[in-house]
């Protein structure tokens, strides 16, 4: 298993120093099916997961497993496709395992995207919805045990989790490309298994309008460190209850065909991120 140490983590960084020299200041981490944005890339240099020292490789269909730097509209981007699950066996601190390596390359800004299911009944499959909070129901924080104080303080605020700025300049990005997007809170659940109609109700009741198995410990490891973050959810199944069945296979197909609007988006975004 990984070693959550600073150790560890400079020893992949300094890996990825010697394949280049500068490292972009934004990343994206794609969620299920939504790879289609790394083709949208020019000048891309691609290195595989399993060739970074101790960097976890997914096993869900849908994630790539590659790490991307490459230009959006002539900006540097670097771009995680494909991310580890807790359901998949992880531990919390293997999960954000790739976002402190890039946190020590100099990141400054970090895009989440995911797959998940629509709570709010004003949403629909395809939908683009921007994070503006999240709870976490995962069980699990990639926090706990001693700090490391190189990484960040014991203690983090919170209260700003998803970055205001970013959701704002995402908006403003949305309405001028004539792309619907929605905001919304997302709950972070542990899974593999879909939610019951019960706690999609029990969810609704709390606040939420998203449940998803990702993103919330990225997040946490990522304003542990001072990184700004935006997410992006989109919508490819409506949550248990709410519709007839669920799959997974649902989810890849709705991602893939949502695809279009999501790399619009990020691609006349990220030039404009400070």
């Amino acid at each position: 298993m990984i070693g959550d140490t600073t150790q560890v983590i400079d020893e992949a960084a300094a890996y990825l120093r010697a394949q280049r020299t500068v490292w972009p200041s934004v990343a994206v981490v794609l969620g299920s099916a939504q790879a289609a944005f790394v083709s949208a890339l020019e000048e891309r240099q691609e290195i595989s997961y399993t060739d970074i020292p101790d960097w976890p490789v997914p096993s869900v269909p849908g994630h790539a497993g590659k790490l991307i730097v490459g230009k959006a509209h002539g900006r540097l981007v670097t771009v995680m496709s494909g991310r580890v699950h807790l359901y998949e066996g992880w531990t919390p601190q293997e999960v954000v395992f790739g976002v402190r390596v890039l946190g020590r390359l100099g990141l400054k800004n970090l895009i989440l995207t995911n797959a998940a299911g629509g709570i709010n009944p004003a949403y629909h499959r395809g939908l683009l919805v921007l994070l503006n909070d999240h709870i976490n129901l995962q069980g699990a924080n990639p926090l706990t045990g001693p700090n490391d104080d190189q990484l960040g303080p014991r203690f983090p605020d919170m209260s700003h989790a998803y970055s205001t700025a970013l959701r704002e300049l995402a908006k403003q990005t949305a309405a001028e490309l004539g792309v619907e997007v929605s905001e919304g809170v997302y709950a972070g659940l542990l899974g593999p298994s879909f939610e019951t109609p019960a706690e999609i109700r029990y969810l609704r009741a709390i606040g939420a309008d998203l449940a998803g198995m990702s993103t919330v410990a990225e997040a946490i490891a990522a304003r542990h460190m001072g990184i700004h973050v935006l997410g992006i959810s989109t919508v490819t199944n409506m949550a248990s209850g709410m519709q007839a069945e669920l799959s997974h296979a649902e989810v890849l197909e709705v991602g893939r065909s949502a695809s279009g609007a999501l790399i619009r988006l990020l691609g006349t975004l990220i030039p404009r991120i400070a």
